[in-house]
């Protein structure tokens, strides 16, 4: 927990409307929410706030830059940082063969917001 007693979950998705039910679903639920469009924006939030405990990302995004390419550096420079991916194509994500993508969930879009609540739950107790 930070020290305002609020986890910070960043969730990086390129869907307007996905970002938006995600974002105000998560902040009814006691989070404080940041948002990013791309990895332009995630990257730029990831260096300038230094408290975050969960990231929240798409695969795909636009760019030519893919989630597992945001959560690698990121849990390189935050150990503690908890990685959900989310994707309307989940065996990409593993395809990658990146070691993050062996312990970090993998939410197959459309998935239950209980769902996403449970992981998230699971991940920062």
């Amino acid at each position: 927990m930070s020290e305002d007693a609020q986890d910070v979950v960043l969730i990086v998705e390129d869907d307007p409307s996905i970002l938006m039910v995600l974002s105000t679903y998560l902040s009814g639920e006691g989070y404080r929410v940041l948002q990013a469009e791309n990895g332009e924006q995630a990257f730029a939030i990831l260096a300038t706030k230094p408290h975050l405990d969960l990231m929240v990302t798409d695969f795909r995004l636009p760019g030519g830059i893919s989630g597992v390419q945001i959560a690698e550096p990121a849990v390189k420079l935050r150990p503690d940082l908890k990685v959900i991916f989310i994707s309307g194509y989940p065996a990409e994500i593993r395809d990658t063969g990146s070691p993050i993508t062996l312990t970090a969930p993998i939410l197959a879009k459309p998935f239950d917001l209980d769902t996403l609540q449970g992981q998230i739950q699971k991940l920062l107790a």
